[in-house]
């Protein structure tokens, strides 16, 4: 009993197969002027995506790449006393993060004369490394949104296709005066075409927004990490300065 279910299973998918075609040429053939359009927006919609992947992967890791670079560099300057030279290395490194945030805290520093700081400065100072990263912040999470947007919605822009595939499919019963595979073939093909390229656009979109999503909060701590550590900075090196004048 159980090969004869196997073998008509098999029949139904060979009659499938000679009704339709496999092939995406064969496939577009079959679908209606709506079921082409579902189509042409998905991929639309999947290069957007995929160019917002490589786009963010490209910036990403040449942010992670310069900041380690960076880092202990601009260390060494600042354990010198060298504010210039710290900001010149950050100003030769503009695609890290941390450099971004850096050169602000240090351009602040700089414009009230690297002295002896009140606490007024020190929240200047701070103030400044806030504007900074959310300034960063925003930068790295451009066309994320896109991103999230995409997978959001191709599956329901591919379940609009297959709605249209399934009424086309009817809409051959009614024509045909029939109920057999060929009538309903064409509905059924735009269908799982549209079901299944709506799927395949969301699923790498959410897992590449996630990834991504994960990647800047571990970029949001290594800038609040860097401000802070930099605002202990001029507090010690603004105190220093004042016992040495006394």
């Amino acid at each position: 009993m159980e090969m004869i279910f196997v073998k008509m299973n098999l029949y139904a998918m060979w009659l499938f197969q000679e009704a339709v075609g496999w092939d995406p040429l064969s496939l577009w053939r079959q679908m209606g002027w709506p079921a082409r359009i579902v189509v042409i927006i998905l991929f639309v919609m999947s290069a957007w995506s995929i160019g917002v992947m490589i786009d963010r992967w490209l910036a990403y890791s040449a942010a992670r790449k310069q900041s380690r670079t960076f880092a202990p560099l601009v260390a060494g300057a600042l354990r010198e006393g060298k504010i210039d030279e710290a900001i010149r290395i950050a100003e030769r490194h503009k695609k890290s993060h941390l450099a971004k945030v850096v050169t602000a805290g240090l351009q602040e520093f700089q414009a009230h004369g690297a002295g002896s700081m009140t606490e007024e400065m020190v929240e200047a100072s701070k103030r400044a490394l806030a504007r900074a990263s959310a300034i960063v912040h925003a930068e790295l999470k451009r066309g994320l949104s896109g991103l999230a947007t995409i997978g959001a919605t191709a599956p329901f822009v591919g379940l609009f296709g297959t709605v249209v595939g399934i009424i086309n499919a009817f809409k051959g019963i009614s024509t045909e005066k029939a109920t057999g595979l060929a009538a309903v073939a064409g509905g059924i093909s735009e269908a799982l075409v549209a079901t299944a390229i709506g799927l395949f656009v969301a699923i790498p979109a959410v897992m590449l927004y996630n990834y991504f999503t994960t990647k800047i909060e571990a970029f949001d701590v290594e800038m609040d990490n860097s401000a802070s550590e930099l605002v202990d900075y001029f507090i010690k090196r603004s105190t220093a300065s004042a016992g040495g004048k006394r």
